[in-house]
C-alpha cells in the first residue's frame, strides 16, 4: 500500500510516500481502506519530533473509511462498515490498523470527506466547549485562527451555547469566514493589538476564556485578554511550542487557571467517544456548523498539504485522498 511516513524528523523534505505492508492486524483491531483523511497541525507535531514517536510515524490522526477485515475480539464491527476515526496515528496511507474501540459508524447522511474533515476538530471543539470550559450562555470567549478548520468548530460550537465570540484572523476574508462560522467580533491580529482590542470589546472586563491554538505567539496576549478568574487554554502549537510557564505569572494576571488538554483524554471510554462524535454528527445535520473544505489534495501531495497549512493562507479544511 502507499503510505506518507517519516524516519527522521524534520521539514517536509523528510516525508517519504512509499509502499509500506499493509498493517496486520492484532487482537481488538480492524482494517480498514482508508477514503478520505484529514490534515491537522498535530500532522506537523509529529513530523517534526515535536511530539515524539518511534520512527517509521505513518503520519495523520483522522480519517474515514470502510473496515476491510477485523481481528479476534472485534464483535460490534463487521466488513464492509462505514467507520471513522480522529484518536489514533496512521491515516496518511491507503489502510489503517485502528483499535476497534476507536472507531465510530457512519450515519448514512455523512459521507467520507464529511467525516475525515469532522473528526478531530469537531469532536475537540465539543470537548473544549463542554468539557475544559463548558460554556454558559453569556459568556464570553476569545477564539484564535478562527477561520481555520478548528476556530470555525469552536466559534460555532460556543455560538450555540449562548456565548459572544471574539476570533482572530489574519485578513478581511478570513474575518467574513469567522463571522459566518459564529463570531460576534473580528480582530485582524496583523492590524491591531488583539489583547488591547479584547479589552475595548469587552468594556475592559476580558473574556471568560481563550482557546489558543496558535502557541508562542499569542501566549502573551492570551492572558492578558482574560478576566480574573478567566481560564487559558492551550490546545495547539501553530506558531512554535509555549515556553516554560511560572505558576506565579497566573497569579499575577488575575488568579487565571491554565488548561493544556488533548483529545484522547477525552475520549476515554466508548461512551465518551460515542457521545462527543454523535454530537458533531447532530451538529453537521443541523447545519449548527457549515462545513468548509477548502483544498483536497492527492495523497502524494501531502508535503504541499502540510506547507499550505502551515503557512496559515488556507480557510477551512484540508484533505487528502488516497
Amino acid at each position: 500500500m502507499k503510505a506518507v511516513f517519516v524516519t527522521e524528523f524534520g521539514g517536509v523534505d523528510k516525508l517519504r510516500y512509499e509502499d509500506l505492508p499493509v498493517p496486520e492486524l492484532t487482537a481488538g483491531q480492524a482494517l480498514v481502506k482508508i477514503h478520505s483523511c484529514g490534515v491537522n497541525f498535530i500532522d506537523i507535531y509529529f513530523r517534526t519530533g515535536l511530539y515524539p514517536a518511534v520512527p517509521p510515524v505513518v503520519l495523520g490522526m483522522e480519517a474515514a473509511g470502510v473496515v476491510e477485515k477485523v481481528a479476534e475480539g472485534v464483535l460490534d464491527l463487521q466488513p464492509g462498515d462505514r467507520v471513522a476515526f480522529g484518536t489514533v496515528r496512521g491515516a496518511y496511507a491507503e489502510y489503517a490498523a485502528i483499535p476497534a474501540s476507536q472507531l465510530v459508524k457512519l450515519p448514512g447522511v455523512i459521507d467520507f470527506p464529511t467525516a475525515a474533515a469532522s473528526m478531530l476538530q469537531g469532536m475537540t471543539a465539543h470537548y473544549l466547549t463542554h468539557s475544559t470550559w463548558p460554556i454558559k450562555p453569556g459568556d464570553t470567549c476569545l477564539v484564535h485562527a478562527a477561520a481555520g478548520g478548528a476556530g470555525q468548530w469552536i466559534a460555532a460550537a460556543a455560538k450555540s451555547l449562548g456565548a459572544r465570540v471574539i476570533g482572530t484572523t489574519s485578513t478581511a476574508a478570513k474575518a467574513e469566514a469567522a463571522r459566518a462560522a459564529g463570531c460576534d467580533d473580528v480582530i485582524l491580529y496583523t492590524e491591531q493589538d488583539f489583547a488591547a482590542e479584547t479589552r475595548r470589546l469587552t468594556g475592559g472586563r476580558g473574556v471568560d476564556v481563550v482557546y489558543d491554538s496558535v502557541g508562542a505567539s499569542t501566549w502573551e496576549g492570551s492572558l492578558n485578554s482574560l478576566r480574573p478568574r478567566g481560564m487559558m487554554v492551550s490546545f495547539g502549537n501553530a506558531s512554535g511550542p509555549v515556553p516554560p510557564v511560572a505558576p506565579l505569572v497566573l497569579s499575577q494576571k488575575g488568579s487565571i487557571f491554565l488548561a493544556r488538554p488533548k483529545l484522547f483524554d477525552h475520549c476515554l471510554t466508548r461512551e465518551e467517544l460515542d457521545g462527543r462524535a454523535s454530537r458533531v454528527f447532530e451538529w453537521l445535520a443541523a447545519g449548527t456548523l457549515k462545513l468548509h473544505i477548502d483544498r483536497v489534495y492527492p495523497l502524494a501531495d501531502a508535503a504541499q498539504a502540510q506547507t499550505d497549512l502551515a503557512s496559515r493562507k488556507t480557510t477551512g479544511k484540508l484533505l487528502l485522498q488516497p
